[in-house]
């Protein structure tokens, strides 16, 4: 096997891998290179166009549970990140199967390099493996949508903006759900829980007023993951880190509540969830967030952050 991972002359002839389009196919195994403007921690970057922050504390417990394990693991788990985008972007089509023998040729990669990078995208059900049938491209829907890799490959391709809507629609699903929770268990929350999320809603207002965005979206990051924490459900918590972290790695910011209001609204959503009213708490979260979904669209563009490659 050769290291080049460079086609040799001539096998363009010989292969016949399913590909929607060949001359779209890169001539060798490449590292997918993140575009610039979607880093991988969501409370650092794009809570303020131009002025990226440093996270606090409380931001810090809402980190992108990354999937690196492929990444920098040489031939594997290039084949890996190059097959993925391949196979998300739609270039590799389902009408017939992946041949392994032809994979290999392609990419200069041994049968058993192939086998394991099948496996790999199989465990995340972009391809499934029959006796008979060989390896095929599974329907989107079976796909793990939830998986950090198939997350970023999504991003980089054509179903970024399907993604950036599905994962707002996501956010505004499960966080009046994490208010109403909290408020259900007021009594039980600790006196400094308490405390904090008064004194962020007083800072979200003084911020307003004075037109501190970068400020304000401090403070708006921290209320909504100290909201999620004291829910007391670690679920909960954790598919908020993976939605908050595909946002970002999407393109799309992941906090920021409307800005400027005359009444910033924060504050009664913080006295709904001290005096118990879950229903009351729910609502005011989904009227915070009302606005990012309609940012968003039918299609979810309008809340993309450009990248360089979209400029």
């Amino acid at each position: 096997m050769r290291m080049g991972l460079k086609r040799p002359p001539g096998l363009a002839d010989q292969i016949t891998m399913n590909t929607v389009t060949t001359a779209s196919m890169p001539a060798r195994i490449v590292s997918p290179a993140r575009p610039a403007g979607l880093p991988a921690v969501p409370a650092e970057s794009h809570l303020s166009p131009g002025a990226p922050m440093a996270a606090a504390p409380e931001q810090r417990a809402l980190v992108f549970p990354r999937a690196a394990a492929q990444r920098g693991r040489g031939l594997h788990g290039q084949l890996v990140q190059q097959l993925g985008q391949m196979i998300v972007a739609g270039e590799l089509g389902a009408d017939r199967p992946l041949v392994p023998e032809e994979i290999g040729q392609r990419f200069e990669v041994s049968r058993t390099v192939v086998r394991e990078s099948l496996r790999v995208l199989e465990a995340k059900g972009l391809v499934s493996a029959r006796p008979n049938v060989g390896t095929r491209i599974r329907p989107v829907h079976e796909w793990n949508l939830l998986d950090p890799d198939v997350i970023e490959w999504r991003a980089l391709g054509p179903l970024r903006t399907q993604q950036a809507r599905e994962l707002v629609e996501l956010r505004l699903s499960f966080e009046p759900l994490a208010a109403q929770l909290v408020a259900g268990r007021h009594a039980e929350l600790p006196e400094a829980t308490r405390a904090r999320l008064t004194e962020l809603a007083e800072i979200l207002a003084e911020a307003s007023a004075v037109g501190d965005l970068p400020g304000y979206h401090r403070a708006d990051a921290e209320l909504h993951a100290l909201l999620l924490r004291a829910t007391d459900n670690r679920m909960l918590e954790h598919l908020a880190c993976v939605v908050f972290g595909a946002l970002e790695i999407t393109g799309v910011r992941p906090y920021g509540c409307a800005f400027g209001a005359e009444q910033d609204p924060h504050a009664l959503l913080v006295a709904e969830v001290l005096k118990g009213d879950g229903a009351a708490a729910a609502d005011c979260v989904s009227r915070l967030l009302c606005g990012l979904s309609e940012e968003a669209g039918p299609s979810g563009a309008g809340l993309l952050v450009p990248a360089q490659r979209d400029r």
